[in-house]
Formats: structure tokens, sequence, C-alpha cells
């Protein structure tokens, strides 16, 4: 029975001690020999690995050699054991099966779960993510490439900041298109994972485009008709009505014209090249973190649940103040979405600490336990023109990411010489430049490796008395008990 045992750990094992020398070694040299291979790529060429695993085809035979494993496996195991029984009795032999039959469950149970996450990997990849030569996008990015003879350089090495457009949709019963309610770039530092967070009000007007587009000659004064208080011409409404307005090839060869239409406008206002963009329908959102086992955040002041303050309709509920909240979908939609009785600058501050809540969630851990769940949510929601060849990278970047500090930048009417209506862009290029050099010259405090979350507010001020131009978040989206003993729902 021990030899048994040994024999399931090290397949071959057990057959060399029952003396079938042959096909214990053919056995225990395949096993060996695998597990040199895949260890000896793992080391020499991560990525090389890693972009296996985000190939539909690959992850699709994958799942049958995982199944095929299984039951040759299961089918070693007990060839061992009756090759090592010589005349056991009959409690013996009952003992044995029920050996044999828990070494065989735990041999084939993981293997099934990896062959169905292997199935759900590809179906997620062949539905949400295309390859870059699939992808159409008037706003691709250049590429760029792992130096081939330096398998163990940075693969980002050639590409010091990555700039993602995260865009909440606001798609549902009762609204014709898609209003972009919520427009975040996430702007990432390659070497560190260090990131800024930059938040811009929906309802900003005049948003520019690039000298060199043909969208500026169109709009030369941005996108609008003279009046920067017309919803029509919002920031939130550019994803729909652009494209409602010009020739589809306006940019080029494109499959979602209003997402490169809100690239090239969001990066002229930021002073940023927007590489990548990533739309979650918000209708769905609860799903996504449902499927993550929800989130966790401090709340300081009453959250509404439903309501509608232009009708004069009280909210259903609210979230009540208090620190360590764990949200489940409905309540952390409502977390990022609720603004009865407020404004869109809070519900914009909510929706960045929901950003880090998420960021903090999605630990490998979590992440494998839910996979599947992950995965058919991410399919219903997320549109995005990230292209499979650039998945390892990422996955790479995220784990710099959950590592790095996170700073924000929330543009806000009548605060640092912000106006909606009438954004001086100049003057937002240059908080941007500020903020991405905070976030870079950031630096954990001494004999700690982590930042204190226990500043009620962020920082004003740097060591020379300037006000600096980002917050950092977990500063930001901490608990203010003074705040939350006041707090009283709006009525």
């Amino acid at each position: 029975m021990g030899f048994t045992v040994a024999g399931t750990i090290i397949p071959g094992l057990g057959l060399l001690a029952a003396r079938r020398r042959i096909a214990g070694g053919i056995v225990l040299a395949v096993f060996l020999g695998v597990i040199v291979v895949v260890a000896g790529w793992a080391i020499s060429d991560p990525q090389g690995l890693a972009a296996l695993a985000v190939r539909p085809s690959i992850l699709n035979a994958l799942a049958v050699i995982l199944v095929v494993t299984a039951v040759i496996w299961v089918g070693i195991v007990i060839a061992t054991h009756l090759a090592l029984r010589t005349t056991p009795s009959k409690p013996q032999r009952i003992a044995g099966g029920i050996l044999v039959g828990v070494l065989a469950f735990a041999v084939a149970a993981p293997m099934a779960v990896a062959a169905r996450y292997s199935y759900d990997s590809a179906s997620l990849m062949s539905t949400l993510f295309k390859s870059d030569k699939e992808t159409k996008s008037a706003t691709k990015p250049s590429a760029w490439e792992k130096p081939s003879d330096q398998p163990s350089a940075d693969p980002w090495a050639k590409k010091p900041r990555l700039n993602i457009l995260l865009l909440g949709g606001d798609a549902g019963k009762g609204r014709t298109g898609t209003r972009t309610d919520t427009v975040i770039v996430a702007s990432i530092d390659t070497k560190t994972g260090d990131t800024t967070l930059i938040s811009l009000p929906r309802n900003t007007g005049r948003m520019p485009f690039p000298k060199n587009s043909p969208l500026h000659e169109r709009w030369p004064n941005g996108f609008t008709d003279g009046n920067g208080d017309n919803a029509e011409y919002f920031l939130n409404s550019m994803y729909d009505n652009v494209p409602q307005q010009v020739p589809h090839d306006i940019l080029g060869e494109t499959d979602n014209l209003g997402a490169d239409v809100m690239k090239l406008s969001v990066g002229e206002a930021t002073g940023l090249k927007i590489d990548y963009y990533v739309l979650i329908n918000l209708a769905g959102f609860e799903k996504m973190i449902n499927a993550l086992g929800g989130i966790t955040v401090n709340i300081n002041t009453y959250i509404p649940i439903g309501g509608n303050t232009d009708l004069g309709i009280p909210p259903d509920d609210y979230l009540k103040p208090g620190p360590k909240q764990h949200l489940k979908g409905r309540e952390a939609l409502w977390y990022a979405r609720g603004r009865y009785g407020s404004d869109d600058f809070a519900r914009m501050d909510r929706q960045r600490c929901v950003i880090n809540a998420i960021i903090k969630q999605a630990n490998p851990a979590n992440m494998l336990a839910r996979y599947e769940e992950i995965a058919k949510a991410g399919k219903q929601i997320v549109k995005t023109d990230i292209p499979q060849e650039v998945l390892p990278l990422m996955v790479d970047l995220s784990l710099r990411v959950k590592d790095g500090n996170v700073r924000s930048v929330v543009f806000k009417h009548g605060v640092d010489g912000f106006s909606s209506p009438h954004p001086d862009f100049a003057l937002m290029r240059k908080r941007v430049k500020d903020a991405l050099s905070e976030t870079k010259n950031e630096k954990p405090s001494s004999g700690s490796t982590k930042k204190s979350t226990k500043s009620p507010k962020p920082s004003t001020s740097g060591g020379s008395g300037k006000s600096q131009a980002s917050e950092d978040i977990a500063d930001s989206c901490a608990y203010q008990p003074s705040v939350a003993a006041t707090a009283q729902p709006a009525r």
C-alpha cells in the first residue's frame, strides 16, 4: 500500500518496486522528462510558455490531453497496486480497493478540473480576445517585442508605460445605445507596476482630437456644437454619437469606431497615448463582482440604493457607513453608481475605490477558485481590443501592479481650475504629467514595505510645499471615523 501511494505520486516508482523494470522505467522516464522540459521552459522562457496558454487551439488540445493523461494515470495506479499485491486476505483486498479508489480520485479530480478550466479559457479567449491579425483597430499601438536572443529580458523594456482606457457602459433597459458614464485611464509604469488612475467627468465638453486626425478637421474646437452644456456633446455621448455623424472608415478599418474615438480624444485631453480600451457593461457588472466573491471597501457616508434626484424618487435603501464592508454584486454596483442627493464627482471617487478593491480581490488563489464564474461573466460584459498575443505580458504586468503604488487624479468642476463645459486641456495635461511623476517617485515609508492606509485624507503637499497633482488611493479610500460618525442619509 505504501508503494502504491509512492507510485501514484511518482508514476513508475511502484512498478519498479514490483520488479516491472521495463514498464516502470518507461513510465518514470516519461514523467520526469515532462517535468524537466516544462520546468526548463518556464525558467528559460516563461513568456513563451505563457503564450501557449492563451491560444484557443492549444487550450482545447490541452483539455483533451489532460483527460487522456488522467485515464492513463489512474490505470497506472491500478496496475501498480495489482503488481505489488501477492496473496492478500479479504480485509486487505478491501482496504487496497478503498486506497486505490481514493488515489484514483485524487489523480482524476484535479485533472478534470484543469481540463474544464482549459476548455473555459479557450472559449473566453476566442470570444473576448482576438488575435493581433484579426483585431481591427484604427488606434492599434506600435508593436514591441522581446529580444529573441535574450529570453530572460524584461518583456516590457521597450514599453515603459502602458495606458489602458477603462470605460463603464451604462447600457440597459430604457436606454438607447451605450453611454460611457465611467471614463478612467489606467496609466501603468511597466517597470514598477505603479499605476495612476485618471478619472474624467462624464459631462466634460469640447473633448479634443489630435490635429492630424480627420476628426479634428470636422471638430477643430473639440466635439461640440458651440454649447458646452449640450449633453449630446458630452464625453459620455461620444462613444455613440460620433460614429453616427461620420463615415465608419473615417479613421481606417476598425471593429469599434466609438472606442477608437474615445481613445484618441481622451488621449489628446490627457496627453497620453492610449494603447487599449476595456469596456465593461455596468448592467452586468454585478455578475463580475459576484464571480470574484464580492469586494471589500470602506464606506464613509450613506450611499443610496436606487432613487432619482431629478424625479424626486427616494432610494429603496442605503449602504451604511463602516470600515471593511464586504459587498456582493448588487451592493457593489450601487456603491459605484449611486448618486441620489450627491453628484457625479462623489461617484467618481467611489469608482476608483472599486477598481482598487478589485485589484486586491483578484489574487491568484481567488481567481483559480472562481475561474469558471469569472470567465463566464467576462464573456458577457466585457469588450476590448487587447489582442491574444499581449495577454502573456499582461499576466506578468498584473503581478507588478498588485505590488505597486496606486495614485489617482479626479478632475472635478470648479477644483484646480477645471471646468466641465470649458476644460483647459493644457492644464489637464500638465496635471497628468505631474501625477505620473509623483507615482514614479513615491517610496514606501522607512521600515515598511507597504504604504500606510491610516491617513484619513490624501497628502496635499510634497516636500517643497507644492500641492500634489494626484492622491494616494489607499488614503483616499480609507475609513474616516469622524466623517462616518456625522453622516446622514440623503432624503
